[in-house]
């Protein structure tokens, strides 16, 4: 026993340092210097919950009620759970498996039987066992290391896809709410021109009863009241959905969302600043993909270890009797320890086929790295470039507004003396009415603008909004048992 044992840790020993398979480097990454779109006055707060700086702490709190109570970022610490718990299975086998089992049995032999039972022979008789068992399987080629590798890489990633849901899902509740409050604005513009246009309609009404104006200025007059009258119900339909949208995120049922600052009240956050090396760090879904290329790198290895011999050792230790008050006497004990080696020969291509798979798995693994490095470039420069063009359109729809209100005065002004036709006035409100609404689209769409520099950029940010979220051994158990979770912190 001792000659095994120690032939055993000999063999470890030598080969502790032989694990197969290629060792895990990061490729290399031709990084831009610098944004195409780089913004000049940017600032150093990629790292602060930049949602705070709309200065509105109606938004703060839907932030925070949603990173408390969102379905899909309990989803995603679950996943967290599960991930971790494979990595602890697979890391069981580098370590001896010990157990026990115990037995009664009760059995007659045939006394008819080819050899007749010799004289004084119980039958029927009694067998008693209780016996402790080992085994372990040398790790010599590095499979389970290589495969407890895998596993923690899987961990990370999963770990960074639940931050990628806290990312997107800030990200989404803010732009949510300046959807919501830019709808908001629209309705209200809408409103108080359909009050305008219906004060014009009765006026000319009042003006052909006798005889003043004609009834062609009466319907041109309400035909504008009604069109104004049908862009309400369609602004309202909007908002129902944006906040049942945004309810869906609160993991609320559907319903009303609370509103703070109007959409002009809002104070724009400011860029931040950063190069583009930094998105390779900051991005959970890059840091995903690139876990996820570590992962099929290790697989790898583990699938050339097969080619090579696995060595076991395996003993028992316990009792057995056919009284069970003699179970625990000391003649009623046995032992048995014992070494295996197996090895492949022959297998018709199922280990050559495993080791391809892993090669190849490994590729796409590599080319959705690659993918996802240069995606993350293009969001940041689409995101940078569309804040600067966006900034631009919305000070054209401004002037554009500027200018047709003096074109609504001067129209008035004409008509009020005589000098031209009520055609004119329509036309000069038909130009307002919806330039007033495309301002606040626009405007939505600036800061909606810098939501996304702030999500494609990545950042620390994410920590901080992750310090918000309820860890999952703290969830209340219908929640947790709604999002398949287990008991269990989630590892960072």
């Amino acid at each position: 026993m001792r000659r095994l044992v120690s032939a055993a840790a000999l063999v470890v020993l030598l080969g502790a340092g032989c694990t197969v398979g290629p060792d895990y480097t990061r490729p290399a990454v031709d990084a831009p210097k610098a944004y195409v779109w780089e913004v000049k006055d940017a600032k150093e707060v990629a790292n602060a919950a930049w949602w705070q700086q709309f200065q509105d702490p109606v938004l703060d709190a839907l932030v925070v009620e949603a990173l408390e109570k969102n379905r899909n970022v309990k989803i995603a610490a679950a996943n967290v759970e599960q991930a971790a718990a494979v990595l602890i299975q697979t890391r069981s086998t580098l370590y001896p498996q010990v157990g026990y089992g115990a037995g009664a049995t009760r059995q007659k032999a045939s006394a008819l039987g080819a050899v007749p039972l010799p004289a004084g022979y119980p039958n029927p008789q009694n067998v008693f066992q209780l016996a402790g068992t080992a085994s372990w399987e040398i790790d010599l080629w590095g499979k389970v290391r290589r495969q407890s590798e895998a596993a923690s890489a899987n961990l990370f990633a999963t770990e960074e896809a639940r931050r990628g849901v806290v990312l997107s899902l800030v990200a989404s509740v803010a732009n949510g709410y300046l959807q919501l409050r830019g709808y908001d604005e629209q309705l209200e513009i809408s409103k108080q021109t359909l009050k305008t246009y219906g004060e014009s309609v009765r006026l000319f009404e009042l003006q052909f009863k006798y005889g003043q104006v004609s009834q062609m200025t009466v319907e041109q007059a309400r035909t504008q009241y009604e069109t104004a009258a049908a862009t309400i119900p369609q602004i309202e339909s909007q908002i129902v959905q944006t906040e049942n949208a945004l309810s869906l995120l609160l993991g609320r049922h559907p319903g009303p969302i609370a509103r703070g600052k109007s959409i002009y009240e809002l104070k724009l956050p400011a860029v931040p600043a950063g190069i583009p090396s930094e998105v390779l760090e900051n991005r959970p879904d890059v840091r995903q993909a690139e876990q996820n290329l570590v992962a099929a790198n290790a697989r790898i290895g583990a699938a050339k270890a097969l080619y090579f011999p696995s060595i076991s050792l395996t003993g028992a230790l316990g009792t057995s009797s056919g009284q069970l008050s003699d179970l625990f006497k000391g003649p009623a004990g046995v032992w048995s320890y014992a070494g295996s080696l197996t090895g492949p020969i022959f297998a018709g291509g199922a280990i050559s086929g495993q080791v391809r798979q892993a090669v190849a798995a490994r590729e796409a693994a590599l080319q959705t790295y690659a993918n996802a490095i240069e995606s993350a470039f293009a969001d940041v420069e689409n995101a940078l470039a569309a804040k600067q063009k966006l900034g631009e359109q919305l000070e054209a729809r401004m002037r554009l507004v500027k200018a047709a209100k003096e074109y609504e005065r001067l129209a008035n002004l004409q008509y009020g003396g005589g000098y031209a036709p009520y055609s004119t006035v329509l036309q000069a409100e038909e130009k307002l009415f919806p330039a007033q609404l495309d301002v606040v689209t626009a405007r939505t769409g600036y800061f909606a603008s810098l939501v996304t520099i702030y999500k494609a950029m990545g950042g620390g940010w994410v920590t901080e909004a992750d310090k918000l979220t309820v860890p999952l051994q703290e969830q209340k158990p219908a929640e947790g048992a709604a999002a398949g979770a287990s008991p269990g912190g989630s590892p960072k």
